[in-house]
């Protein structure tokens, strides 16, 4: 069912008019000073002007200097919900610099911005996973989420929030279960994803492939996705009809079918033929992935038995125009016709 998509307008009860700013680096003290103001309209202002500013990294940078991120902190609880959502907007912006991200790390934002995964206004939430999302893709951003304990509330979200919202939290999920997955594993979050590679929309069910494939790439991980019976849910989703969804799909079965366990799973669920046909389509980029698979099942008797009757599928490959699928499928093919 098609959701709307979250507006980011203010209510129509909003004065949109902006405070007149004085040219050079005296504009941002003042602004600084409005934001501590008790008349809300003075800080509504105030915040719309910030958002246009901060989208100089130099503004960015004498913001923080200024300590602008310490005055944010405390509008993030504030009782107006346009003074929340424009002062998410604004921390959002700074997120996208470098300098940005560095201060909202050293600031403890993060943290900060836990109060608002339950925010009744759909556009505060949707600006405090972007900051999450944009966040994780460093290190350190993935650190502080994980610090935070965010985890196990980003996992429940999902069962929950918008579409648009899941995407986020998503991608925020795939950066920092590259770092730490224990967490996500016992806050439930295989049997959440096993859930969203049945969902309607081609993005959540490619993203929610690529953090099965995050989460297969530890140890703990690929017991969980066998556990779970993950493994036939994602053999099914390699005959998808959207590219992008086979080529997560199948790498996390590829990485799911390293353990004896998950390879048995893979051949009672039947991978081999679909992870064929995947092969045999050349403009198709889940091919490689779908080789390295089929080089795993080949290590049981079983599997090997039955892809001995496919080799010229592999051997088609030799002469695939990418390095990476050529040794892949020598070494298929190596595999293939060993004998005992």
């Amino acid at each position: 069912m098609a959701q709307p998509r979250i507006s980011a307008y203010l209510p129509p009860d909003i004065d949109p008019t902006k405070a007149p700013l004085a040219f050079g680096r005296r504009a941002l003290p003042k602004l600084n000073e409005e934001l501590q103001s008790p008349e809300l309209l003075t800080q509504q202002r105030a915040l719309m002007a910030l958002c246009d500013l901060v989208h100089d990294p130099e503004k960015v940078y004498q913001a923080i200097a200024l300590g602008f991120l310490d005055n944010l902190k405390t509008l993030l609880v504030h009782h107006d919900q346009t003074v929340r959502q424009k002062t998410t907007e604004v921390l959002s912006i700074m997120a996208f610099h470098s300098i940005g991200r560095q201060g909202l790390i050293q600031s403890g934002v993060i943290s900060a911005l836990t109060g608002l995964l339950d925010d009744p206004v759909d556009i505060c939430r949707k600006n405090t996973h972007q900051i999450f999302d944009i966040m994780a893709k460093l290190p350190e951003g993935a650190a502080g989420v994980l610090q935070a304990g965010l985890i196990p509330p980003l996992v429940l979200k999902l069962k929950t929030e918008l579409d648009e919202i899941q995407e986020q939290i998503l991608d925020t999920l795939s950066n920092c279960l590259q770092v730490e997955v224990s967490e996500a594993l016992a806050a439930g979050v295989v049997a959440v994803l096993k859930e969203k590679l049945s969902h309607p929309s081609t993005a959540i069910r490619s993203k929610a492939a690529w953090v099965l494939l995050e989460i297969s790439s530890h140890a703990e991980g690929k017991i969980a996705v066998c556990k779970e019976g993950v493994i036939p849910v994602l053999v099914s989703l390699l005959e998808d009809t959207q590219p992008e969804v086979q080529v997560n799909t199948a790498g996390a079965l590829m990485f799911a079918a390293v353990t004896p366990q998950g390879r048995s799973a893979a051949l009672g669920a039947e991978a081999i033929p679909p992870l064929l046909k995947l092969v045999a389509e050349e403009t198709n980029k889940a091919r490689l992935n779908a080789i390295k698979t089929l080089t795993l099942l080949a290590e049981l008797p079983e599997g090997r038995q039955t892809l001995l009757d496919h080799r010229d599928t592999f051997q088609q490959c030799l002469d695939d125009p990418s390095e990476a699928v050529q040794r892949a499928a020598q070494i298929a093919i190596t595999v293939i016709e060993w004998k005992p």
